[in-house]
């Protein structure tokens, strides 16, 4: 994991990554930034503050969140003029979920883990993503083996709309570096080893030597840990 040569390489890709939002937003607006208030996601946060404020902000609240998620939040509602759309899981598809499985029964087989994501993540993003036409994901190649085909632009089929990726070649310590340069807020969770925050009984620490994704539902197949966000039939497309 190599560090951006020089200041003027990191640069480069901030202006890479605001002329693909640039382009999602004059041609498929209206656009949504969907923030799962990872790192990656607050380097995008900072960038559409300052240079594309009409592409509209959501976050998925499960209900299992960490503390420190809830925390950033509301410094991102405070700090930032784009505001935080938060969107919440059906509560009668919850009560029947944990009256039929319990609180955690997502532990007990990958199919009642899935059943939780997608009551929790999948549908309620259905509804931000309603009426859009396109969605921006901070998602990077090198976060995960699920992640190696992505493209920087894409049409997503099973939304029928456009999905842009444009941290996709982007490495771990360019993501930090901006963060640094720009004093931009972050989920502290991070400072105690942890990469990728999700839900809070579903994300640990990571160790020396992990990929950044390995504390997300650790207890499964590495090959298989998506929450249903990011699964779906994709076109890739030749620009954006």
């Amino acid at each position: 994991m190599s560090a951006p040569k020089t200041p003027a390489d990191l640069a480069e890709k901030i202006d890479r990554v605001v002329a693909v939002l640039a382009q999602a937003v004059r041609k498929h607006a209206p656009v949504v930034f969907s923030n799962s208030m990872g790192a990656e996601d607050m380097l995008l946060t900072d960038l559409i503050n300052r240079y594309q404020p009409d592409i509209a902000m959501f976050s998925l609240d499960t209900g299992r969140l960490p503390q420190e998620t809830y925390d950033l939040m509301q410094t991102v509602h405070e700090r930032y003029r784009v505001p935080l759309q938060i969107y919440f899981p059906d509560a009668a598809q919850v009560e029947k979920y944990v009256a039929q499985n319990g609180v955690n029964g997502f532990y007990d087989s990958v199919d009642l883990r899935k059943a939780c994501c997608h009551m929790r993540k999948v549908e309620p993003l259905r509804r931000a993503l309603a009426s859009k036409g396109a969605w921006i994901t901070g998602m990077r190649r090198e976060q995960a083996a699920t992640r190696e085909g992505l493209q920087v632009a894409s049409f997503d089929a099973d939304h029928g709309l456009f999905k842009f990726n444009p941290l996709l070649d982007w490495s771990n310590a360019e993501v930090w570096a901006y963060i640094k340069q720009h004093d931009v807020p972050y989920n502290k969770l991070h400072d105690q080893f942890y990469s990728s925050i999700g839900c809070a009984p579903c994300t640990r620490a990571v160790s020396v030597g992990e990929d950044s994704r390995a504390g997300r539902w650790w207890w499964e197949d590495a090959q298989n840990k998506e929450c249903g966000l990011h699964v779906g039939k994709v076109i890739p497309l030749k620009s954006v």
